[in-house]
């Protein structure tokens, strides 16, 4: 039996966030958040120059992220310290020369995503921004990338994905596995968690508390205009592990008024967003929530990783998007700052999809009964949407029974100029496509629009 990934945590119905108990101006930033729909999460750092997963190898006890398959692991003799030393001496080789973020701004957009999701700092604590709490820094001398126009490397996503009209979430890690104020110096870190105790030497715990609240106010104050801020390491929370997010918020929203919080896997106050992790819920939740989905089988680059196809990406935006979710879909670029060829050409074919059947994403609202068969419903300005996926191209027919247009209500297909042919029978209705639409649309489920009766 695999293992489960103790990374991947997942969220129960007690953790859901109700729209309504919110302030109003946040329940209308909420709102515009949830019509965004398609978001891209792009996991990017040192990590990158491996084939281990983000982070996670650096904690003993996760044995799950030194699998024997891991060639950077195999390489060091499967010695766990020298592992260590070598994974945070990756600043000093990572040089992404190819590092283009205007060209990953085009290709998010034009896949059709609306959002994106960028890693400032992971769990392992270097920063891929201009920080001055430390020197493990994408713009320190001891990185070569520091001497590159581009080497504020947030800096650089930030404006290119915002000048194309995109919103900015920011994610950043509270845990920080590099800084001697959370994993002291000389001390076996076995666990995620600090290798310390707190309560012993609060003066080493308030400087944490301060560093990360510098580092956040420095992305906050530095880096343009941020829509959301993205909180990982959910075992940072009170009471053990309390850094006073309160004052975080506080600090924050006063920089980026409207900020939305994503005080991820946490609950309560400062969790604006629900983000279960590979993932789709069974149902609808009574919440904004967002599905983060891996193109792959990774969340940042492997070299030979297996991308998901095309149709089955179409179908995961369709699913969580029928159930009121977004889709935080992730990838990430090799060391060098390429994607991979078979990522762009997935992202850009979702786009050509996107192009036409978008109306039916963006902006819409679940209504149920979700979905009928391999069919998705959608609904929009007092129209429904029913998007049919259908094995070996465009159906000659579709049949609906739950969801049926009103009499004598045209019926359209998005990407398609005339009305569609319909036999309406006691119990359901019978829709007829067009010859001619296999010529005309892109591949992928087509989009059925009417009045509903």
């Amino acid at each position: 039996m695999v293992e489960k990934r103790k990374d991947i945590i997942e969220h129960s119905p007690a953790d859901e966030v109700v729209l309504e108990e919110k302030p109003a101006w946040l329940k209308k930033r909420l709102e515009w958040f949830s019509e965004l729909k398609f978001g891209f999460f792009i996991h990017w750092g040192i990590y990158s120059q491996w084939d281990c997963v983000e982070s996670w190898p650096l904690v003993k006890e996760d044995t799950w992220a030194r699998p024997d398959s891991l060639k950077c692991w195999t390489e060091r003799g499967k010695d766990f310290e020298r592992f260590t030393r070598d994974y945070r001496a990756l600043n000093a080789t990572f040089n992404p020369v190819d590092f283009n973020s205007e060209l990953w701004a085009e290709i998010a957009a034009a896949a059709g995503m609306k959002y994106v999701t960028f890693t400032t700092k992971h769990h392992d604590g270097f920063c891929m921004w201009d920080t001055k709490t430390t020197d493990y820094r994408i713009t320190h001398p001891s990185c070569p990338f520091h001497k590159n126009r581009r080497a504020d490397i947030v800096r650089e996503v930030f404006d290119a994905f915002r000048a194309r009209g995109l919103g900015i979430s920011c994610y950043f890690s509270k845990s920080d596995w590099h800084t001697p104020y959370y994993w002291k110096p000389g001390v076996p870190a076995k666990t995620r968690n600090p290798n310390y105790d707190r309560y012993e030497e609060p003066k080493r715990w308030e400087n944490f508390v301060r560093y990360v609240h510098s580092q956040i106010q420095e992305l906050m104050s530095g880096y343009g205009k941020i829509d959301a801020l993205w909180l990982d390491g959910g075992q940072v929370r009170p009471p053990e592990q309390d850094i006073r997010m309160d004052e975080i918020a506080a600090m924050a929203r006063c920089y980026q008024p409207g900020l939305i919080m994503a005080d991820r896997t946490v609950g309560g106050e400062f969790e604006d967003i629900i983000t279960p992790e590979q993932l789709i819920p069974e149902k609808s939740m009574n919440a904004v929530w967002e599905s983060c989905l891996t193109m792959g089988n990774s969340w940042k680059y492997v070299p030979g990783d297996r991308y998901k196809t095309v149709d089955r990406l179409i179908r995961m935006l369709v699913e969580v998007v029928s159930k009121g979710g977004n889709l935080l879909l992730g990838t990430g670029p090799d060391s060098m700052g390429n994607f991979a060829d078979e990522a762009v050409s997935r992202l850009r074919d979702m786009g050509k999809w996107m192009a036409v059947n978008g109306e039916a994403i963006y902006s819409s609202s679940p209504v149920a009964p979700y979905r009928e068969g391999e069919t998705f419903f959608t609904q929009k300005d007092g129209h429904i949407y029913a998007i049919v996926f259908s094995e070996g191209g465009l159906p000659a027919e579709v049949t609906l029974k739950e969801l049926q247009p009103a009499g004598n209500v045209p019926v359209a297909m998005l990407g398609l100029k005339e009305s569609l042919k319909t036999e309406k029978k006691e119990g359901y209705t019978r829709i007829f496509i067009p010859v001619a639409a296999a010529k005309t649309l892109p591949s992928g489920p087509c989009t059925i629009k009417f009045m509903c009766g």
